[in-house]
């Protein structure tokens, strides 16, 4: 046999035992007439001594990195013990030796710390794999999905799969199309997610159903987003929002002590969408530190309870607050004592065209109890003050002030806060806050488009209060969906809804997005159908796989998380796809 044993397996009490490996030649060292070799395959590295008489035939014919070796031995102890490895108190004594194959040398160091770049190192795929910082990624996203799957199953949700062809549904992202050589000049899409199989399924009793599921957006990437994604996608029968909610903040809690030992006793806040954007500016907000937004002046403040009248802080001579929709702050802890280049530097960040503001207004609360901003010819100290205890600021602090449109200078002061919750090590990433968000808005307006959309999808249900709204566009800004997300750390990492499940409201809801009772039919009429044969009150969620992956890892980068991902401009380097097809295959294809 090529091995008796694995790299990362022996101990102390395997002394004396006569053992055969095989792995990869991670590093040589010689040492006068004896050679170290470090064997690597994915379950760790043992060392491997080849005394002087095995040492010739390493002369003659040298082994290097990456090389693919068989090694059999005596395991001994070792007299310089390496700590910083499971293996490092023993080590092999080579009694024979075969070199199963050779390598050239690899383009970059597989080791921990790489010299090798993000493209390069895609190129190289199959080596990158390599590196231990990826094995424990990819084993990490192992566990999490057996852990997932084991608590599904101790619910009683069955895995059901559904299917990859399917028809093309323009609400959303983009569609990815595969022409059909059978039907020419038609199309099959691939699913951005497997949403009305599994209402379907729950029509046909499958009241609890699971899948990890590869899904398709073709859509521009990120950090966090890939073309195809894996989710866990759920749904269940006979429940309401308080059942799902229930049922999922339990397998998050299971996951997080399964896979890191993590507990969660609490249950999960609870959140508004209007308070999130309101405290956050965004509908994920990470509460892993405070940093509130003040809200000194906004088109909204009259929805909300809480709103108080500012206009005495901020009305005044300065022109860019009075002819301002919003002004936003946030009071930065301990700051104060910012110098002048660091306030430039800020005033540059919110400047970027990623942010998209004209400049920022610092407010300074001295230790000492005095005040100074950026504007202090247009504010009294007095006035100053108040803003500053409006923003609950105190002495040390800074206030940052942001002044604009409402939407823009919203999103601007979300990632603000952000941005200096990073610069003050407040989002430690081994520091894990979960949420959920609740009560969504049903409807956004596109203004480009001028109609009205489904901010989640079409088949989301509204509030229970709000159903007898529905056909009266006056009130499609106010009515709520029946909708939820899970965030974790500033992360959307699950989100879904209960679903409509009655034909009259479902046509309602088709209408409400501009589409005439023909294309309803025409694009979901099997579904329209399928409520008029006894459909069940059903709902359901599903959450980023790659995302919580990413996150349990303690990383925002979901591409280290997938075996054989794509880069930023949505290409695999390594195989060189998206690629063009022959004339044979477009002629067959009717292209």
């Amino acid at each position: 046999m090529y091995r008796t044993h694995t790299c990362g397996e022996l101990r102390m009490q395997h002394v004396g035992t006569e053992v055969a490996m095989a792995g990869w030649v991670q590093a040589v060292r010689k040492f006068g007439s004896i050679t170290f070799v470090d064997l690597r395959d994915r379950y760790g590295v043992t060392q491997l001594y080849f005394n002087e008489q095995l040492n010739t035939q390493l002369d003659n014919s040298p082994l290097g990195r990456e090389f693919v070796l068989q090694a059999k031995g005596k395991v001994i102890e070792r007299t310089n013990k390496n700590s910083k490895i499971p293996t490092g108190d023993i080590e092999i004594e080579v009694t024979g030796f075969s070199v199963l194959n050779s390598a050239v040398t690899p383009p970059f160091t597989i080791e921990e710390d790489t010299d090798g770049g993000d493209e390069l190192r895609m190129k190289y795929r199959y080596l990158d794999l390599r590196r231990p910082t990826l094995r424990r990624n990819l084993e990490l996203r192992y566990r999490v999905n057996r852990s997932v799957r084991n608590y599904l199953d101790t619910q009683g949700f069955w895995d059901i799969e559904t299917p990859f062809l399917i028809r093309s549904t323009p609400e959303g992202a983009r569609d990815f199309v595969v022409p059909s050589r059978m039907n020419e000049g038609q199309f099959y899409a691939l699913p951005q997610s497997p949403q009305t199989f599994k209402q379907l399924l729950m029509v046909s009793g499958y009241d609890r159903y699971y899948q990890v599921v590869k899904c398709f957006r073709d859509e521009d990437l990120r950090a966090d987003r890939q073309p195809e994604f894996t989710q866990v996608d759920c749904e269940m029968s006979f429940v309401e929002q308080e059942d799902i909610l229930n049922i999922f903040e339990g397998l998050f809690k299971h996951v997080f002590k399964d896979v890191k030992g993590l507990e969660f006793p609490e249950a999960f806040p609870r959140m508004t969408w209007d308070d999130a954007m309101w405290n956050y500016g965004n509908d994920k907000p990470d509460i892993r530190f405070g940093m509130k937004i003040g809200n000194l002046k906004t088109p909204v403040a009259a929805k909300r309870s809480d709103a108080t009248d500012t206009a005495a802080l901020w009305n005044g001579e300065f022109p860019v607050f009075n002819n301002a929709e919003t002004i936003l702050a946030i009071s930065v802890p301990g700051c104060s004592e910012y110098t002048r280049k660091q306030l430039d530097e800020l005033t540059e960040w919110v400047k970027r065209p990623q942010i998209g503001m004209t400049g920022v207004v610092y407010i300074k609360c001295n230790a000492d109890g005095t005040y100074k901003s950026s504007v202090d010819k247009f504010f009294s100290e007095e006035r100053l003050k108040a803003i500053a205890a409006f923003c609950n600021a105190q002495p040390g602090d800074l206030v940052l002030m942001l002044a604009g449109n409402e939407a823009r200078t919203r999103k601007a002061m979300s990632e603000l806060r952000l941005e200096m919750g990073n610069r003050l090590g407040l989002r430690d990433p081994d520091v894990y806050r979960p949420l959920w968000v609740i009560d969504f808005p049903l409807f956004e307006h596109d203004e480009d488009a001028g109609r009205w959309v489904a901010r989640h999808h079409p088949f989301t249900s509204p509030k229970p209060e709000h159903i007898e709204w529905m056909g009266d566009m006056s009130k499609y800004d106010d009515i709520k969906a029946n909708a939820y997300d899970m965030v974790l750390n500033g992360t959307e990492i699950g989100g879904g809804s209960i679903r409509i499940f009655h034909r009259e409201l479902q046509e309602k809801m088709f209408a409400a997005l501009g589409m005439s009772k023909e294309e309803a039919q025409e694009k979901f009429g099997f579904l329209l159908g399928a409520f008029e044969y006894g459909a069940p009150p059903h709902g359901g969620i599903a959450f980023g796989f790659d995302r919580m992956c990413a996150l349990l890892g303690g990383q925002e980068t979901i591409r280290d998380f997938i075996a054989f991902p794509k880069n930023n401009a949505g290409r695999d380097v390594m195989l060189d796809a998206p690629s063009s097809i022959d004339d044979i295959q477009k002629k067959e294809l009717g292209l």
